[in-house]
């Protein structure tokens, strides 16, 4: 089992969105998600939200600047499960430094152009819930095969 965060954040109408384009071997290779990370030992999904966002972004995330959106199960192929907590932040600067993210290219996507982007089949899932600010939370299940092929998914959303 693996735990991470994943955060998309929001400022004037557009996302900040990662290009995953530069570890070999990595499972979201060609894909744009949002920012985040797997936990480190003792850390509540808040600590590595705000700690991840800061590395990969050099952003500072505040409390009040961000909302725990929903759940994902991620499997894939024969790999651990992976439970992703999901945000959506939102911050007054579109400043960022270059080349802080290890794993690909950081940029500003307005949020209508989110959904022509090479990404997973499950994000178009969940993606239009925080795209239009649906005030839900939600538990998602996705299964992909080793292809990347969404296989199925199962989906709950809790009215807020």
């Amino acid at each position: 089992m693996i735990l991470s965060t994943l955060c998309y954040i929001e400022n004037d109408g557009a996302f900040l969105m990662l290009n995953r384009n530069r570890k070999a071997n990595d499972v979201n290779h060609g894909k744009w998600i949002g920012v985040g990370g797997k936990f480190e030992t003792n850390e509540s999904p808040e600590d590595c939200l705000i700690r991840e966002v800061k590395e990969e972004t050099s952003l500072d995330l505040r409390p009040g600047s961000y909302e725990w959106k929903g759940v994902l199960t991620f499997t894939y192929d024969t790999k651990p499960s992976e439970y992703i907590f999901v945000y959506k932040a939102h911050v007054s600067s579109r400043l960022i430094s270059p080349g802080t993210s290890r794993e690909g290219d950081l940029h500003w996507i307005d949020k209508e152009k989110i959904l022509s982007l090479p990404l997973w089949e499950g994000d178009r899932i969940f993606l239009p819930l925080l795209l239009e600010d649906k005030r839900v939370f939600f538990s998602l299940k996705l299964v992909y095969d080793k292809s990347d092929r969404l296989l199925t998914s199962e989906s709950i959303l809790y009215p807020r």
